[in-house]
């Protein structure tokens, strides 16, 4: 039986890639490993395992399944710079699902996910000047030239949150398609956005034991007074959305700009800041070289 996936989602980082994960997950055929993000092909300690490790994680698929990858580090460049060469090393003929968002809304997002986990503990204007990493991730054009000089546009389907959002159906039958998926899929409406960061409550030691769990809800609705519950809360929640200086907001839209200017000549669509969501919503961008 063939162990080696047929398809990776490579990112981008809290633009709906876990939502994508989750529905093709749902879809009869579909078989993605544990863990969701075995990072292997970019993360060097994964890596080391070696090619046998990586194997056994999709030992369960069944012999007609499609196997999929749901890794965002395979697209976190500076970071991660090994992976596309290690990936042309070892998969043949791989596709890849790369999904992208407002630039903007995605670093915030991915701000907010990191002062969650306590990775990230100043405001944001200083973590984009402390954490470059929050800008790189979201230049999509430079996170995908290498898998376009390596593997060609063909292996690459250009999906764009915007427009999951409001075609949801329509977008995952173009997922399927290009993964080569024989069945009419179906988008499960009822399942909720995978992995969002609206909660903005700061992550502890014991968190899920004694926020998650049902025991300690029943156990704090019982014996602590809601006041003391509100004052806890405030403590470990991000309580305003982070905005950005607008000197700052507009020295990452020109840079913005400047990456997506290069995305949108690969589509043949002018495409920057201003007009992303407008486009990204109409959906079906595809590469035209």
């Amino acid at each position: 039986m063939n162990n080696t996936p047929d398809f990776f989602i490579i990112g981008a980082m809290k633009a709906a890639t876990s939502t994508v994960y989750q529905q093709l997950k749902q879809q009869e055929g579909i078989f993605f490993c544990e863990p969701k993000e075995p990072n292997f092909f970019s993360n060097d300690s994964q890596f080391n395992l070696g090619l046998d490790w990586y194997h056994s994680l999709f030992k369960h698929a069944q012999a007609t399944d499609l196997i999929g990858d749901a890794s965002t580090h395979y697209s976190k460049l500076p970071t991660y710079p090994n992976t596309v060469a290690r990936l042309k090393d070892n998969i043949e003929s791989p596709k890849f699902i790369y999904i992208m968002r407002h630039p903007v809304d995605r670093l915030i997002s991915h701000y907010i996910h990191e002062w969650s986990q306590k990775v990230i503990s100043c405001d944001l204007n200083q973590a984009i000047e402390l954490h470059p990493e929050l800008i790189s991730y979201s230049c999509y054009a430079q996170q995908l030239q290498p898998y376009i000089e390596e593997f060609g546009t063909k292996a690459i389907l250009p999906v764009f949150f915007e427009s999951l959002r409001t075609n949801s159906q329509a977008e995952l039958e173009r997922i399927c398609n290009f993964i080569g998926y024989q069945h009419k899929p179906v988008w499960y409406t009822e399942m909720a956005s995978q992995n969002v960061s609206q909660t903005r409550i700061r992550k502890f030691p014991l968190y899920n034991l004694l926020i998650e769990s049902k025991f300690a809800t029943q156990l704090r609705q019982n014996l602590i007074p809601v006041t003391v519950q509100n004052f806890v809360k405030n403590q470990l929640t991000m309580n305003n959305s982070p905005e950005f200086t607008p000197a700052n907001l507009q020295q990452l839209t020109q840079h913005f700009d400047t990456d997506l200017h290069l995305l949108g000549r690969q589509l043949e669509i002018e495409l920057n800041c201003k007009n992303f969501n407008t486009l990204a919503t109409e959906g079906n961008l595809q590469w035209k070289l």
